[in-house]
């Protein structure tokens, strides 16, 4: 997907005025009202934080405040095990150029201009490697036809190579994942695991027809790249 997509920051920065999940994220490690909005009492509980952790106490939040707070990556979600039976877990990307970001408000406008009611994906992990809630995880997803009803859809930023004057649509896959996703999509499918020990993990791409009939799917059977990695080998033994 293309719209959306914006040049990477080296590091997300919060400070007063921002909103959305990232905020949440915060203002629920810091045990506030959880309102997405980052205003006066957040910036001082913020400010109060660093203080106690020997930190700048400017009230915005970077590299080092994060640290400090998710010392394993920030996550704004808090796993829910759905009422739904799942048997599948599929991995996906986003089909965003390498080095670009993606937020779920971003996905989410992109898939409702497709006829969407809202986002596809149950989570999403960003390049920093932080986990962020899409949709409810007891509403079936809109990730993968066929497969949809019975499975949890899982995607990261990225999965497309980034070539300097090369068309979106012309640009090459690639597994782009960050070392922070990687360690982010690792944990969240071994949590996932323990919700729903009898699902499978797959990518999107497994789910193709297996047109030979020789039990394989094979990449000129592939509907699609995505995840643009071998996810069912990598993760066969969670």
């Amino acid at each position: 997907m293309k719209s959306g997509t914006t040049k990477a920051k080296k590091d997300m920065v919060l400070k007063k005025g921002s909103r959305g999940d990232e905020v949440r994220a915060l203002q629920q490690a810091l045990h506030l009202y959880v309102d997405g909005i980052f205003g006066i009492l957040t910036e001082e509980a913020v400010k109060e934080y660093q203080k106690a952790h020997g930190l700048v106490a400017d009230g915005i939040v970077g590299d080092k405040t994060w640290a400090k707070l998710f010392p394993s990556g920030k996550t704004s979600v808090t796993l829910q095990k759905s009422k739904r039976v799942i048997n599948e877990i599929i991995i996906h990307c986003t089909a965003t150029p390498e080095g670009q970001d993606m937020t779920v408000e971003q996905i989410t406008a992109s898939h409702k201009k497709r006829g969407f009611t809202t986002i596809g994906y149950h989570y999403v992990i960003y390049r920093d490697g932080s986990i962020h809630k899409g949709r409810d995880v007891n509403v079936s997803g809109a990730h993968c036809t066929n497969h949809n009803t019975h499975s949890i859809g899982v995607s990261y930023v990225g999965g497309l190579e980034n070539i300097p004057g090369v068309a979106y649509n012309k640009l090459p896959i690639k597994d782009t994942r960050t070392a922070k996703q990687k360690a982010a999509l690792l944990k969240l499918l071994k949590d996932l695991k323990v919700l729903y020990p009898k699902a499978k993990i797959i990518g999107h791409r497994d789910t193709s027809p297996d047109k030979n009939g020789n039990g394989i799917i094979e990449p000129f059977e592939w509907i699609k790249g995505c995840p643009c990695f071998d996810a069912k080998t990598e993760y066969k033994n969670i």
